[in-house]
């Protein structure tokens, strides 16, 4: 565990490199050159392409990583990577088949509200076909244990790109059409950036190696993309339902501030992201060597660290948020979304902390179990959607969200732990629940103080008591993070630190 700690902290460095990019993109540039509704159109093009191209992988993601260890053999994979380029292609086709058949019925339901996103449906196709394939390489970058460079690609040069076209389009250099087509070419140059870097490796090859398919493994392998295409179909919608249904009843202007608020919550999956890819394929290889108490302290490890780290990242978000609403550009106009990124949060909070104990089932012959699930999540998100957007406006898409990630949670992690025989939950979760409780009523002693001794409405003022209480914060909950000993992983980590200061 201690490799898989060290990788996907690189990956998490590349990440929060583009959470600065992305930070000062959101809400310095996006708040202030584009209108709500342009937000809002940015956002709702990313997620019809991200739903798109989720589909017409037809589950090659999960089962690349599934099916890896019976491909992988010293430095050879047998032709994987060639079907993996192979069947995307066909899945891409087949969706953009459906597309076309479904557009009137698309365009009826968003043109009464979000007629702008209508003027650029079509522009969902390239945006699509490039994130597909940038998937796809990186999917064949993990299993190959190289993670920084796709994470470096995906979260600093991605959002670079589209930093520079957001100036371009602040200051007039390029109008609307130049941006989407900015959006297109950003995904394009991603895409091509990956590919060069797997052959680069010299790990790859197109050449297909059809005599190791023996008909057992042919028939698994599409009886499993089968099922994942199903349930792809059914998952995939589930980020971007609240903000279909926002923008198709509420405008795009709402979908525009559900969005920021969707942005800063974001935050909190970071850490997973990288920690994720790098132990689902040991997890894949755990299981299929039959080896559950191994695959269950992966598990276990991921829930324990991500939990906290994003309960961390949480509590400094909450800590902050009235000031940082005050410091955005246009922050009258996204105020109104403060509490759909607190419930949006603990919506991220729970789904980074166990969705790898969800993983687990995929890598099982019980991953057909796995569809019921997400039709259940699909329904519960579907059904509170229609009740709480209409009722809550934003909030209720975030409630929505919530809600139904919560019930599917309780059945998945349920049945995981009766069929499969792990579990992310350990004694160390309560530890961190108990700190972050801790830290949020210190949080709430030191604010009750400041706003009693510091009774002004300047900013700068505000900007050193959020900073100061933020630190104060953060060094406690380090402080009692060593103290507990809640990871061992951390502990030795700050030993070391704490060795170096000495020696020197």
């Amino acid at each position: 565990m201690g490799i898989i700690i060290r990788q996907s902290i690189k990956g998490t460095i590349a990440n929060y490199v583009g959470i600065a990019v992305g930070f000062v993109t959101t809400f310095f540039v996006l708040t202030n050159y584009l209108t709500t509704e342009e937000v809002g159109l940015t956002r709702v093009l990313v997620d019809a392409a991200v739903l798109f191209s989720t589909l017409a992988q037809l589950g090659t993601g999960s089962s690349t990583v599934r099916y890896y260890p019976y491909f992988k053999d010293d430095d050879k994979n047998h032709g994987l990577f060639f079907w993996t380029l192979i069947i995307p292609f066909v899945g891409f086709l087949a969706f953009l088949g459906i597309f076309f058949a479904c557009k009137d019925l698309l365009i009826r339901a968003f043109e009464d509200n979000s007629a702008l996103f209508v003027n650029y449906f079509y522009f969902v196709i390239p945006i699509a076909f490039f994130m597909l394939y940038t998937t796809v390489f990186e999917v064949n970058a993990t299993i190959l244990n190289r993670v920084a460079v796709p994470k470096f690609i995906r979260e600093v040069v991605i959002r670079s790109c589209l930093l520079i076209g957001y100036l371009l389009f602040g200051f007039n250099v390029i109008n609307l059409d130049g941006l989407v087509i900015v959006f297109c070419a950003t995904y394009g140059i991603a895409a091509l950036l990956n590919l060069l870097y797997l052959l680069k490796s010299g790990r790859v090859s197109f050449k297909p190696d059809f005599a190791h398919i023996t008909k057992e493994l042919q028939r698994n392998f599409l009886w499993y993309t089968l099922f994942m295409v199903i349930s792809a179909l059914v998952s995939s919608a589930m980020p971007t339902l609240s903000s279909f249904f926002i923008s198709a009843q509420q405008g795009l202007a709402f979908a525009g501030i559900y969005a920021i608020a969707n942005y800063i919550s974001a935050v909190i999956e970071v850490p997973y992201r990288s920690l994720s890819a790098i132990t689902q394929p040991h997890i894949s290889l755990a299981v299929k060597e039959n080896d559950i108490p191994k695959a269950t302290r992966f598990c276990q490890k991921v829930a324990l660290h991500q939990l906290l780290a994003g309960s961390m990242i949480f509590l400094i978000i909450w800590i902050n948020i009235d000031l940082f609403f005050q410091i955005l550009p246009n922050g009258d106009q996204y105020v109104m979304g403060k509490w759909a990124v607190f419930i949006l949060s603990v919506s991220k909070l729970l789904n980074s902390s166990f969705g790898i104990g969800g993983s687990a089932l995929g890598y099982t012959n019980f991953y057909y179990f796995s569809l019921i699930f997400t039709l259940i999540l699909m329904a519960a998100s579907i059904t509170t959607n229609l009740i709480l957007v209409p009722l809550l406006g934003i909030n209720g898409g975030a409630l929505a969200t919530l809600i139904s990630y919560f019930i599917y949670y309780v059945l998945l992690l349920w049945f995981v732990q009766k069929k499969v025989g792990t579990t992310p939950f350990s004694w160390g979760l309560l530890k961190v629940v108990a700190l972050i409780a801790l830290l949020y009523i210190v949080n709430e002693g030191c604010h009750w103080i400041s706003s009693y001794c510091l009774r002004t409405s300047a900013i700068l003022p505000q900007i050193a008591e959020a900073v100061v209480r933020t630190c104060l914060v953060c060094g406690i909950g380090a402080y009692l993070l060593y103290r507990w000993k809640i990871s061992e992983e951390i502990n030795q980590m700050m030993d070391k630190m704490i060795a170096k200061t000495r020696k020197q």
